[in-house]
């Protein structure tokens, strides 16, 4: 959530800065300010009101304390009228603190100044690429095919047992997945960043406050009778580790990984693009979430972004790294890179992992701030990123360690495997 002060004090700013996500946003942020002054006009009338009452009340005091109870009296059927003004006035502004909250819950995040314009994904800037992309063997096959030939996830038993987008691993497959989420663990906490493991369901709350809600209300599965939401991310339960907390300065930064499954309806997902392990509606997923002060926030993501890096490095995957245009960027995101792997089968680049800086965005609406060498408190800056998503490495994996014998495991894997190859 955009902090009130910024939007009061640099509106045009918030203005331009929102048009870069191809966002009108002159009206909402007239209407906040609206919102904004008529809550601030009705604090200072309620204020006056119980100052008066509070001066009342004192010479109520006196007057008993001096026997004069008629005039006591009437004093009194004055502060009743002022207990009466006080709390509309209380009501109306509890009412305007919640709409003007809703508000301000609709702006999505202001892009850095180095985010490029645009609309789409085309316009997304490359700025790394590394990697061979290997030449496949005639006969090569897309992964849904492969994982059929060598019975390794079966997505009809999925269909089966719950509907499309939950695949099944089985066998080799199986501890290929597992191999997969200990190294990625393993890389990131060797870097540094704790490991916790956290519930895969979360309330309202954590929902609001990492800004999934009331954004992807629609993508998120909802538990209508205990009110929870499953976890599109473990940015969601990972992050709200730290809501309504004051850190100190020196318990800064914060490094969190965790693993866990990750739930998306992924409503209008459609056609041979989203094929096989392209698009699930439940996968595994490794995170890496940092708490940051401000001024150290954007070397700590381009530290991200090298961590992932040098993971898909070992891999041995050919991959690419871009900055997203302010069109394509996610509702809380000040800044982020994706990550593609390239598919050879397929022809086509998959996106393995976004790494993100909320700046403010987040922490304001989790309450997590920081007390600073000056005894005051400021909100932290977020960060977060895929390290990784699981489903299309795993799709990288298969198709281009394919070979005529059998999919070849990276070599880097294989000690968590305990085998080189499927087949």
């Amino acid at each position: 959530m955009l902090q009130l002060s910024v939007i009061r004090e640099n509106q045009e700013k918030v203005i331009q800065a929102l048009a870069k996500r191809n966002i009108d946003a002159t009206e909402a942020v007239a209407d906040v300010l609206k919102l904004d002054e008529a809550r601030r006009a009705t604090q200072v009338a309620l204020d006056n009101i119980l100052s008066e009452s509070n001066k009342l009340s004192r010479e109520i005091g006196e007057l008993m304390k001096s026997g004069e109870k008629a005039k006591a009296e009437i004093l009194k059927e004055k502060t009743a009228q002022f207990k009466e003004q006080s709390k509309q006035l209380s009501e109306k502004g509890d009412a305007l603190a919640q709409e003007l909250t809703q508000k301000l819950y609709t702006l999505p995040n202001t892009p850095a100044d180095i985010v490029p314009e645009g609309k789409t994904p085309e316009d997304n800037l490359t700025v790394f690429q590394s990697g061979e992309i290997p030449a496949l063997h005639d006969g090569a096959q897309p992964h849904w095919e492969l994982v059929k030939k060598y019975d390794i996830i079966d997505f009809e038993l999925g269909v089966k047992i719950t509907g499309a987008g939950f695949p099944v691993y089985k066998g080799k497959g199986a501890r290929l997945q597992r191999a997969l989420i200990s190294y990625f663990l393993d890389k990131n906490t060797a870097a540094g960043y704790q490991e916790f493991q956290v519930p895969h369901l979360v309330n309202e709350a954590s929902g609001y406050g990492t800004g999934q809600l009331p954004d992807k209300e629609g993508q998120m599965y909802h538990v209508g009778i205990d009110d929870l939401y499953l976890i599109p991310t473990a940015e969601v339960p990972v992050t709200n580790l730290w809501r309504d907390v004051i850190l100190s300065e020196n318990e800064l930064p914060v490094l969190a990984t965790g693993y866990t499954p990750c739930f998306r309806r992924e409503a209008g997902s459609y056609g041979s693009h989203v094929r096989g392990l392209n698009r699930l509606h439940q996968f595994d997923k490794v995170e890496i979430v940092r708490i940051e002060k401000p001024e150290n926030s954007y070397a700590a993501l381009d530290g991200m972004v090298e961590h992932v890096k040098s993971i898909l490095d070992e891999l041995k995957l050919p991959y690419r790294v871009l900055r997203l245009c302010g069109g394509d960027m996610g509702f809380a995101s000040a800044l982020t890179y994706d990550f593609e792997v390239f598919s050879t089968a397929q022809d086509r680049w998959l996106e393995i992992s976004s790494v993100s800086n909320f700046e403010t965005f987040q922490s304001n609406r989790l309450k997590l701030r920081y007390r600073d060498k000056d005894g005051k408190n400021q909100l932290a800056h977020t960060l977060n990123g895929s390290s990784l998503a699981l489903p299309r490495v795993l799709a990288g994996i298969i198709e281009n360690y394919q070979t005529p014998e059998g999919i070849v495991i990276p070599e880097v894997l294989r000690p968590y495997c305990g085998f080189d190859i499927i087949d």
